[in-house]
């Protein structure tokens, strides 16, 4: 359960040290506790004056407010680290999906990357809030209550002793079961994850082409694996609950009856064998306590392992860094020049690309699907860096020649728009508020009515503080996009957007009133747009065509127009002039 990469996290050994302090005073408590409730029971039992046992009575009680004052200090000092801790874990998150990229969401899948950065965060967070307490309880008080034990009662000691490892056995032996259950559990989850974003996202494609039946089916397995695999995992978990509560009580049981028949000896008195078997429940706490928590924290511990492979993924890098870049200006400049990339070595995905930017202007990227604009876009986003050989320099930003856009002083400018952004499950002002959490009302206000929600919004009961569905259930296609718009909008100081594809599923009546939003917000930014519905071309004021990775053609739209090339072919192609 506890899991060597929690030491890489900041401040982990510092709060291991205390809670270890806290751990050892709280033993004396427990042991505090027996030894004057011991006297105060023996007292009684003797028939002793009420004043007699004053001071065994308050002492018991100050040992027993002392014991969980130190477990109150305890859970506060480990909910503020899990909190701090999930926290920076979620923005490394962010952060690595932005230096990676669409290519990178797109492999593993957007349901579980957004349910990483939600849902995962939380289980982590609980995670970390119970294993590092109870491992250091379990690792600390059971062994100085067995060291004052064996001075009051040896025997009774070594029968502790002998039996502590044989639940320890039990506990690993159900624990990897509970493992590889739960490891499947998982799987099953992200799997249903990516299965139901996907099939809503496509949901009017399946019903055109009568296809929704089928998905609906493949969604009910999906859905029917995860139940049966989360069956499965509490079916383990209640037989080592069992397990333990059995051995538990049949060790505390062992050592009641050795003590009982050393009373009726005379071998023993009734002080040390009550100390005894009042430590006996506490000494097999802590183990009870962590093989019970165990299966709370699989989802975490699963959960933090992914967060930390993607954490862990390579990102593009440039080995000459950008300098002086502030900002995309009306004077910016930017040069691209026989750039070339390639996924598998084999085969240039982009081939030679040339083409130079300046200041403020909207550029179109259009060809037919597979034709390299999304890669291209990608490569400028610097989310994929390019396969130049030779060390040549590719791109030029303000005179200043580089290998690669994978420069935080570049990307902290970028505003990304997908063809499917994710809304998840929260509020319209959460889900605005995604990439730039500590935004007030007044920022998020000004960025819904900027990308034109205010009606929408407006017309709901609680307003920007309205309950959306995960994927975007209870909303429209268009309304999505505009929530991914006003994210971007949320940051004023980004002036260079890409977009890909962002109406590529919509319809033609919602694409339009989207598009009316859209073109004002292109002013004063850079905008590269790669799509293939060309009537936005008419907003651009430069378009690269591209063809199986190759810029073909590239100019306005009226130099396009009147050339007999490629754009004037891909016009006819939409238009269906061949079959007409």
């Amino acid at each position: 359960m506890f899991d060597k990469q929690l030491l890489s996290i900041p401040g982990v050994k510092k709060l291991i040290a205390k809670l270890s302090v806290l751990a050892v005073v709280q033993s004396i408590a427990i042991i505090l506790e027996a030894v004057f409730l011991s006297q105060a029971m023996v007292l009684t039992w003797e028939q002793k004056k009420i004043a007699a046992l004053t001071i065994p009575v308050l002492s018991f009680f100050v040992a027993f407010a002392l014991r969980y004052l130190i477990t109150r200090i305890e859970n506060q000092i480990t909910d503020k680290f899990a909190s701090q801790a999930s926290s920076q874990l979620k923005e490394q998150l962010l952060q690595k999906e932005f230096e990676l990229g669409p290519a990178m969401v797109s492999n593993i899948g957007s349901g579980h990357m957004v349910t990483l950065a939600l849902e995962g965060i939380d289980k982590v967070e609980n995670y970390l809030n119970l294993i590092l307490q109870k491992t250091i309880n379990l690792a600390v008080i059971p062994w100085i209550i067995l060291i004052y034990s064996f001075f009051v009662n040896w025997l009774s000691a070594v029968v502790m002793l002998l039996v502590f490892p044989v639940i320890i056995l039990f506990m690993v032996i159900l624990g990897l079961a509970a493992q590889a259950k739960s490891d499947r559990q998982y799987s099953g989850f992200k799997e249903m994850s990516n299965n139901f974003i996907d099939s809503m996202r496509g949901l009017k494609t399946l019903k055109l082409f009568g296809l929704s039946k089928r998905y609906g089916d493949n969604i009910y397995r999906v859905s029917e694996n995860y139940r049966k695999s989360t069956m499965s995992v509490l079916k383990v978990a209640l037989l080592s609950t069992f397990a333990l509560d059995f051995f538990t009580t049949m060790s505390i049981a062992i050592v009641a009856v050795l003590l009982g028949v050393k009373l009726i000896n005379g071998t023993v008195t009734l002080l040390p064998a009550l100390i005894i078997l009042i430590l006996c429940p506490d000494y097999f706490l802590p183990v009870r306590d962590y093989g019970n928590d165990y299966h709370a924290t699989l989802d975490g511990k699963n959960a933090m392992t992914d967060i930390h492979h993607i954490l862990d993924l390579p990102s593009p890098t440039s080995q000459i860094k950008l300098h002086g870049f502030k900002n995309w200006t009306a004077d910016s400049t930017l040069k691209v020049s026989d750039l070339n990339f390639s996924y598998d070595q084999k085969e240039d995905n982009i081939s030679d690309a040339n083409f130079n930017l300046k200041g403020f202007v909207n550029v179109g990227i259009v060809g037919r699907s597979g034709s390299g604009k999304s890669t291209l876009l990608n490569l400028l986003g610097g989310w994929l860096s390019p396969t130049n050989e030779n060390g040549h320099l590719p791109f030029e930003v303000n005179g200043q020649k580089i290998d690669s856009l994978a420069q935080p002083e570049w990307q902290k400018h970028i505003s990304y728009i997908p063809q499917d952004p994710y809304i998840f499950a929260g509020t319209i002002a959460q889900n605005i508020a995604f990439y730039k959490p500590d935004a007030d009302m007044d920022a998020i206000n000004a960025a819904i009515e900027k990308a034109g929600l205010e009606r929408f919004v407006n017309s709901l009961p609680d307003k920007a503080a309205t309950k959306i569905g995960e994927g975007g259930r209870g909303i429209s296609g268009g309304q999505a996009q505009r929530i991914a718009l006003a994210r971007t909008l949320l940051d004023t100081q980004r002036t260079i957007l890409l977009l890909d594809e962002p109406t590529a599923h919509l319809d033609i009546e919602t694409e339009y009133q989207l598009k009316q939003t859209m073109v004002p917000i292109f002013k004063d930014h850079l905008v590269i747009f790669a799509t293939h519905r060309l009537h936005w071309m008419n907003e651009m004021d430069y378009i690269l065509v591209m063809e199986d990775g190759k810029i073909v053609e590239q100019g306005t739209q009226s130099e396009l127009t009147k050339q007999n090339g490629a754009y004037k072919r891909l016009i006819s192609e939409i238009r269906g002039d061949d079959n007409a």
